[in-house]
């Protein structure tokens, strides 16, 4: 049996700066594009950062915060919330030098079969220009409707003859 690609965690109060990492690695891009100083990157991907973290807590209070790790090391974060009709994934980020490694699918592969084992859908949002999107449609998620014009909504359900 081959070793799973990556453990999962629960995240401390010690991973702050390390989420922080994370976050802003997805907003490196748009940061480029911005004509600030260092600082002011910094301190606007700080407040972000801040306000999704109160905000998952808000409005997900039961979800599940976790550090993805590869051979022992922090390489990205996994939340999650499971009601009785749904497993959302609310967040799923590897670092740039993790992705297409195989982890994110491995993870994705795992939350599939629970989500099979619970008869329950797998839901998450995802932006429309993110790279990703081809991953969740090869895995047979099916995008259902746009959450607004940033965000679209993709479904895997139990029954499909996927992973």
């Amino acid at each position: 049996m081959t070793p799973s690609p990556y453990q999962l965690r629960p995240v401390t109060p010690g991973d702050e700066a390390f989420l922080l990492q994370v976050y802003s690695s997805t907003r490196a891009e748009e940061m480029t594009r911005v004509d600030w100083i260092d600082e002011q990157k910094t301190a606007f991907l700080r407040m972000q950062f801040d306000a999704q973290t109160q905000h998952y807590k808000a409005h997900y209070p039961s979800a599940k915060y976790l550090v993805i790790e590869h051979d022992g090391a922090p390489v990205g974060r996994l939340t999650l919330e499971y009601t009785e009709s749904q497993h959302l994934i609310m967040d799923i980020i590897l670092l740039p030098k993790f992705r297409r490694l195989g982890i994110g699918t491995a993870i994705l592969t795992d939350l599939m079969n629970s989500a099979r084992q619970d008869n329950h859908p797998l839901v998450l949002r995802v932006e429309f220009f993110n790279p990703a999107v081809q991953l969740y449609s090869r895995l047979g998620f099916v995008k259902t409707r746009e959450v607004n014009s940033v965000y679209q909504e993709m479904i895997w359900t139990p029954n499909q003859n996927t992973a």
